[in-house]
């Protein structure tokens, strides 16, 4: 399934990378998989664009994809039992990619702060800092959505702050030893 083009089973809402725009897509359009990480996915288009296909969208992509790529659901379910736990969250900042880059965002550096604090009425505030490989990138509040739906889903957070920052800025001297080894910088 990867690298092989498939047609859209229907029309999808995609956003497209790196401006983040959201567009629709016709149906019988023919896509490239490119990555699969996170539950979201990352295709081309036939004119090399990239676009990322959001992970309740992912049946556009027929059934051969989905046989091959299940759902995170079972996931989902065993990251909601449970008490909290701040491990946790780390966790699923690690099921979060960067489109382009089959890294997870804390691998490549970009979570400068997760702090959270236990509320008055119960549960926790978690608040995120992150930022973006460059400033310009259109992914950065695609991501920063992705953070807050994935962190509020955890059992007893709830409130998820995360802010998009730029000080300091991103470098690649921030990515981790694993992030330079899965990219062969190493």
């Amino acid at each position: 399934m990867r690298g092989l083009l498939t047609p859209l089973a229907r029309d999808c809402e995609v956003t497209m990378i790196p401006s983040g725009e959201r567009v629709m897509v016709p149906a019988g359009t023919e896509v490239r998989v490119l990555q699969t990480l996170g539950g979201n996915v990352t295709v081309q288009g036939d004119y090399g664009q990239l676009m990322r296909i959001d992970e309740k969208d992912a049946e556009v992509l027929g059934a051969d994809y989905l046989a091959q790529n299940p759902r995170s659901e079972a996931s989902q379910a065993e990251a909601a039992e449970g008490s909290f736990d701040e491990e946790r969250v780390w966790e699923q900042l690690r099921t979060v990619y960067d489109p382009e880059i089959p890294v997870n965002i804390v691998e490549l550096g970009l979570v400068y702060q997760c702090k959270s604090t236990s509320l008055p009425e119960g549960g926790y505030r978690v608040e995120i800092h992150m930022t973006v490989t460059a400033p310009g990138c259109g992914m950065g509040p695609v991501l920063v959505d992705d953070v807050r739906r994935k962190v509020q889903d955890l059992p007893g957070v709830k409130e998820a702050d995360v802010q998009l920052v730029w000080d300091p800025p991103w470098d690649q001297s921030r990515m981790s030893d694993v992030a330079r080894l899965q990219l062969g910088w190493m």
